[in-house]
This record gives structure tokens, C-alpha cells and sequence, in this order.
């Protein structure tokens, strides 16, 4: 791939640039620090599994759109449930650790590096209030943060795609989606965007069907072939 080909790179962030199940799981272990790590990754689950169902609920049109902190809620609510906690603070605060999440190793300095050359756009599910309080405690540089929220939305609905294609300016073909999952991967490829996987424990790992532009073990990799290329 031709520098020349790419006029702005676009970035999922959760999962991709911060380790967000290690956030959550912080979060249900100060909600009852008595729970195993068997105990706590079901509670995990139990909070993904909720997120993904009424994400797709959504998209498929059974439920109105709601932003990410109110399914974080709703969450935090059913995980409480389940540990046996009825305190309110604390399960907002459980909700909360959606948003304290820690970037990878490579993340900062990666996209920053990216940054001196492209201009860097960050794509995600989260709201726009839970993204701004994220990138702050990430330390995550951005020329622009999209959030899906003004899609009224979630990925993998093309709307998402097409609020970075919007902001760019540019053909779709001269973005360059980043992301550690490749559902995300692949419906970007949809919207006409050129693709880059990004390997990390928490994402989604293409099959050998995918044929993706770029493949990186992290950013620094990843900035190392846009260099070279």
C-alpha cells in the first residue's frame, strides 16, 4: 500500500487502542473484592453478553436507540444483581468502569507516531460523554473523536462509517480503518474502506476468508508498513 493512497487513518478504539474487558473487570472486583477470578469473569461475560444482545437489538430495530452509558447501566445493574449488591453508588460507579480503561503498550506512542503523518480519526461505540472521559484517562491523541452516538447507531450499521467519511472529506476508498475486530474490518470493507487488522487478545481475529489491506501485530508495526510502504 502507497502512502499516496491513504489520506487519514480511522481508528476503532475499544478493544483495539484500550484493553476494555480489563477495565470492567476492575470495576466487578471493587464492586465485591470477595469474588474469584472464576466468579468474576462469568460477571464479565454477563455484562458483555448484555452489551452485544441490545447493541444488535438496536441495529435490528426491536428497541429504540439508547448511547452506550445507558446500556453500561443497565449492565453494571445486572452484574450488581448477580453478585448480590444493591448499593446504588456502586453500581454506578461499576458503570463508570466502562470508561477507566488503560491503552495497550503500543497505543500511545503508536498513534502518536501515526499522527505526525496522517491525521488520525478515532470511530467508536461509546457515547460522546463516556468517549471524552476514555480518551482523557487513556491519554489518547486525536485530531477527531466520532462517537457513534451522533449515528444515533452502533457499528456495524454503515451510518457509523460513513460520520468518518463525512468529517474526512475524503473518498472512502483514502481511509484507512484500524481495528482489532474483524466484524469492524469488514463492514468498513462495505463502506468502501481500506483496512488494516490490528492483532490483540481481546479483539476478534479474521478468518481465512478476510482479506485485509494491512495486518499488524500492534501500532508500532502497523506505523513501520505505512513507513516502508
Amino acid at each position: 500500500m502507497s502512502l499516496s493512497e491513504i489520506d487519514a487513518l480511522v481508528f476503532d478504539v475499544l478493544g483495539t487502542l484500550v484493553d476494555e474487558p480489563a477495565g470492567i473487570r476492575a470495576g466487578i472486583r471493587a464492586l465485591d473484592p470477595s469474588l474469584d477470578d472464576p466468579r468474576v469473569e462469568q460477571l464479565l461475560s454477563l455484562w458483555q453478553q448484555h452489551i452485544e444482545r441490545e447493541q444488535r437489538r438496536m441495529l435490528d430495530g426491536a428497541r429504540p436507540y439508547l448511547p452506550s452509558d445507558a446500556l453500561d447501566l443497565e449492565a453494571a445493574r445486572l452484574v450488581a444483581d448477580a453478585a448480590g449488591v444493591d448499593d446504588p453508588t456502586a453500581v454506578v460507579a461499576l458503570a463508570r468502569s466502562g470508561r477507566l480503561l488503560a491503552p495497550w503498550p503500543d497505543t500511545v506512542a503508536g498513534l502518536a507516531r501515526l499522527a505526525e503523518r496522517f491525521p488520525v480519526i478515532g470511530l467508536s461505540n461509546a457515547s460522546r460523554t463516556a468517549l471524552l472521559e476514555l480518551n482523557a484517562y487513556a491519554g489518547l491523541r486525536w485530531h477527531q473523536a466520532l462517537s457513534a452516538e451522533d449515528a444515533r447507531a452502533y457499528k456495524p450499521d454503515p451510518a457509523v462509517y460513513r460520520l468518518a467519511v463525512t468529517v474526512s472529506g475524503r473518498p472512502p476508498e483514502r481511509l484507512l480503518m484500524v481495528a482489532a475486530h474483524a466484524w469492524d474490518l469488514r463492514a468498513a470493507q462495505n463502506q468502501g474502506l481500506r483496512t488494516a487488522y490490528i492483532a490483540r487478545p481481546v479483539g476478534d481475529p479474521p478468518t481465512p476468508s478476510d482479506r485485509f489491506d494491512l495486518r499488524a501485530a500492534d501500532l508500532t508495526e502497523l506505523a513501520g508498513q505505512l513507513g516502508d510502504a
